[in-house]
């Protein structure tokens, strides 16, 4: 990169192809779990509340830590911290294909959580750091964007071709070769960043890394996704009620940390930039609608239409022929309209997405769930594309990686909010649909192994004489679709309301203008 024009080169642009290696991996890490949740239910028989951990774990310990990765990024060098999440994601992922049992593999997943927490916020920070030229810079991130999209649709494929040939565990060894890779190349072709400590709001640096904030930040999140998703399984107890307003108090806390603290993790300044605080709050409120019913879909075309997790990843790719228009559509109008207009469009576009979804049935036809999934996913990812851009723009460089993670964290607090409590809504409906609806006949284990998850229906159902199996598959599978509808009509409401979000929160911004440095932009309380 030269110092008179500030425009990257060659070392640059192979750097970002490192940098998108990992991208991909972790967007992929989801999605590839969506089709073996049928097989680790009949390999380790987690419980409903089990297996929904298994699933959003990962996501939880991602989403807590990433502020406090963000910061340590910023603060020890984002490269260094890349190359440390990336060799802790192997270990992870070795651990969690040959676990024995939901508990281990709930552990693994969180230390893959920890591990993604230091690989994501470094990723984006770096393209800051090696992209100053404004144009630049929106390809970069517009290929980071679209790795991202493209690591969602291919994981679920690669999941299911893993899974028609070898055991569940196999599809946690993608990430293995990737990261391996990463850990040769970052050297050669990654800048080293260490940003210099400025002051807060008039307080005075004092170079020590702000323990307790990283500690308050983990502590918020996890009792309160907790508190929530386990009320809405299991119903009213004594230590999820608990969870809920002591995840609450440690957030409280958390954020008097950040606006005392010498060395905050976090500077809440930036969230006084309307384009800043904006972007991030339509991500969130986006994620959580869409990564929260893409676990709806998967289960429906495996344990509903009967397919196996080859045939439902394949039949998966149907939605993406929408998702790529939606964003190919996005950015050739990115310079005519105003960002506000192209964002609330296409949340209405998603709510009518889950409006269709609120039709599907046990028998509907198949066209009826992908065309409901495509219309859903192009008008939630087309508009979330642009949002990246603006984040990384409107904070100074030496807080990238803290803006960064910021951001991602947003992001993958909605996605395992959304999960966890519309996954938690749809199994709160099929539990109360079968109290009293089970067919006569299943002994008592059996009867609870059906109602306390679909896969596990199925599994029953498999085992039993004819007639009795077929009336426990209808009942079942009739239940999953009733808490389907719910959860479609939920995630339909909150796209309306991203819609409304976007265009109050954003509509000062012109069609095609950079999003503005804190310098120059008007901040709101």
């Amino acid at each position: 990169m030269t110092a008179t024009t500030g425009r990257a080169g060659r070392r640059e642009w192979i750097g970002l192809a490192v940098l998108l290696l990992p991208t991909l991996v972790l967007s992929m890490d989801m999605g590839v779990l969506f089709f073996a949740v049928p097989f680790i239910s009949t390999t380790l028989a987690p419980s409903g509340t089990q297996q929904l951990w298994i699933m959003d774990m990962y996501s939880f310990l991602l989403a807590g830590l990433l502020i406090t990765m963000g910061a340590l990024g910023d603060r020890i060098g984002r490269r260094r911290l890349l190359m440390i999440g990336a060799t802790g994601f192997i270990g992870a992922s070795l651990l969690a294909a040959w676990s024995h049992d939901a508990n281990q593999l709930i552990a693994a997943r969180a230390l893959l959580g920890a591990a993604g927490a230091t690989v994501m916020p470094s990723t984006l920070a770096l393209i800051r750091t090696m992209f100053h030229d404004p144009k630049q810079r929106q390809i970069a991130l517009g290929a980071w964007g679209g790795i991202l999209t493209a690591g969602a649709t291919l994981g679920p494929v690669a999941g299911g071709l893993l899974l028609d040939h070898y055991w569940w565990g196999s599809a946690f060894l993608l990430a293995v070769p990737v990261m391996a890779l990463v850990l040769l190349t970052a050297p050669a072709l990654l800048p080293e960043y260490r940003a210099t400590a400025r002051p807060s709001a008039g307080r005075t640096p004092d170079g020590r890394f702000d323990l307790l904030g990283a500690a308050l930040s983990l502590a918020a999140i996890l009792p309160l996704v907790y508190g929530v998703k386990t009320i809405a399984v299991e119903g009213w107890s004594t230590l999820p009620a608990i969870a809920v307003p002591a995840g609450l108090l440690f957030a409280a806390a958390f954020v008097w940390r950040q606006r005392t603290a010498a060395n905050p993790l976090l500077d809440l300044s930036l969230f006084r930039i309307r384009t800043f605080s904006g972007a991030i709050s339509v991500n969130t409120v986006a994620m959580f609608a869409m990564m929260g019913f893409a676990l709806f879909t998967s289960q429906y075309l495996q344990l509903v239409k009967g397919m196996s997790p080859l045939t439902a990843s394949l039949w998966s790719l149907v939605p993406s022929v929408g998702v790529g228009a939606a964003v190919g559509i996005s950015s050739a109008l990115a310079g005519k309209v105003r960002p506000a207009v192209l964002m609330g469009g296409g949340f209405l576009i998603g709510a009518a997405g889950f409006a269709m979804m609120t039709q599907v049935g046990p028998h509907s036809p198949l066209a009826l769930i992908l065309t409901a999934a495509g219309v859903l996913a192009a008008g939630t990812v087309g508009t979330m594309t642009m949002t990246a851009e603006m984040v990384v723009s409107a904070a100074p460089v030496e807080q990238a990686g803290a803006a960064s993670a910021t951001s991602e964290t947003a992001v993958e607090l909605g996605s395992s909010l959304g999960i966890a409590l519309l996954g938690a809504a749809g199994a709160a409906v099929y539990h109360h649909r079968l109290d009293g609806a089970l067919p006569a006949g299943l002994d008592g284990e059996a009867a609870r192994t059906a109602q306390d998850t679909l896969g596990g229906a199925v599994t029953v159902a498999a085992q039993l004489p004819g007639r009795l199996g077929a009336d426990l598959l209808e009942t079942t599978r009739t239940a999953f679709t009733d808490g389907l509808h719910v959860a479609a009509g939920v995630g339909g409401v909150l796209a309306l309301g991203a819609a409304l979000l976007a265009y109050r929160l954003l509509r000062h911004l012109p069609a095609a203008a950079p999003a503005p440095t804190p310098e120059s932009e008007p901040v709101t309380a």
